[in-house]
């Protein structure tokens, strides 16, 4: 597998990462028997998440440059990493993502409008973790690893089985909240998993900046059980996250993944990537895309014809139409709401200031 430029010892060896598909399409089937059942009915699945999460993440991107968000975190390239993740789970298993697990909230059914709100500036987080078991966005690099350790030791205390799973990027791995959360699940055997999306980059810092040895390494000094995966190979990914799961699931150490994948575009609709990263860079990667990995496996098994793949074409356009068009009706957040969410019982104080705010705004009418 290709590593990531100028990474040399931060990043494992070929030999040490799980390929279940390479870029070709080639499935080794071997590998594949020991872990995973691969069926038509579970690859046509994630190649239409795969597809539907980057049509969503295009349309997004040209609703930001348009000026219909504030500001977009792209997920163009991680596709595979996400939904091979995701579909893993049980649904009542808990999810703790970071700010552009845009494929993994379309796969738990978090919709367009609940996606597209906190970056409108509609709203600081639109969708109830409740319902989806899907905790909102957090902006703050690494806190969400805390947070998911935290839950993960009440699932234990209510002696529950689901597990809790967090998704994290390289950059966020060098923060200290990172580490505090891996040594914090570990000493109390919390039942999560963290998933590290290794795309290459901290905005504009390579790995080899970032860390001197692989980030499984790291994770099984703290004591975690660690493993390293083509991130670009959804079945790989899908298998590794299954086994680790389960074996989480029944009372294992807490797990980490890595998934070494590559963010082709910029950090954010802010970031510019041509000022760090050479085309050349991009254009190797480009040669691993996730997607086409798959469509290729598919056409080679017979697994899929023209008319499943127009199908998907067409779904991924609806909802992007969908998008869109929900996008652009987001209401205008409004500061009476402040007002009433600042704290849970809104006291007398505050409501005589915010009725004063109501009279002096309807004075303008």
């Amino acid at each position: 597998m290709s590593t990531h430029s100028g990474a040399s010892s931060a990043v494992a060896s070929a030999d040490d990462v799980l390929r279940l598909v390479d870029p070709a399409g080639t499935l080794d089937e071997q590998a594949a028997a020991d872990m995973l059942e691969v069926t038509g009915d579970l690859v046509r699945g994630l190649y239409r998440d795969m597809v539907l999460g980057r049509r969503l993440d295009q349309e997004a991107y040209s609703l930001q440059r348009q000026g219909e968000l504030g500001l977009w975190l792209m997920s163009l390239g991680q596709e595979a990493a996400q939904a091979g993740s995701i579909r893993a789970l049980r649904a009542d298993d808990r999810v703790f993502p970071s700010y552009r697990e845009h494929v993994a909230a379309l796969c738990r059914g978090i919709s367009p409008t609940e996606l597209l709100s906190q970056w409108r500036g509609a709203s600081h987080g639109s969708w109830d973790p409740e319902r989806y078991h899907f905790h909102i966005y957090s902006l703050v690099l690494a806190t969400q690893t805390l947070h998911a350790v935290g839950y993960a030791m009440g699932v234990r205390y209510d002696a529950a089985d689901s597990v809790v799973f967090t998704y994290l990027g390289d950059g966020a791995s060098s923060q200290g909240d990172a580490s505090e959360a891996l040594n914090w699940a570990a000493v109390t055997s919390a039942p999560v998993v963290f998933f590290c999306q290794n795309n290459g980059w901290a905005i504009s810092t390579p790995a080899s900046k970032q860390y001197a040895s692989p980030l499984r390494e790291r994770a099984k000094g703290f004591g975690l059980d660690a493993v390293s995966v083509d991130g670009n190979d959804v079945l790989a990914v899908h298998a590794a996250t299954r086994s680790m799961v389960e074996r989480v699931r029944a009372g294992g150490a807490p797990g980490f993944i890595e998934a070494h994948t590559y963010r082709m575009s910029g950090h954010s609709t802010s970031d510019d990537p041509k000022r760090y990263r050479d085309a050349a860079e991009a254009a190797r990667w480009q040669a691993h895309d996730p997607v086409e990995r798959v469509r290729l496996l598919l056409t080679a098994r017979g697994w899929a014809d023209e008319d499943y793949f127009a199908t998907v074409a067409s779904d991924a356009e609806e909802l992007a139409t969908r998008t869109r068009r929900e996008c652009r009706a987001l209401p205008e957040p409004s500061l009476s709401d402040t007002f009433r969410a600042t704290l849970c019982e809104e006291p007398e104080s505050l409501r005589r200031e915010r009725e004063a705010f109501e009279t002096y705004m309807e004075s303008f009418l």
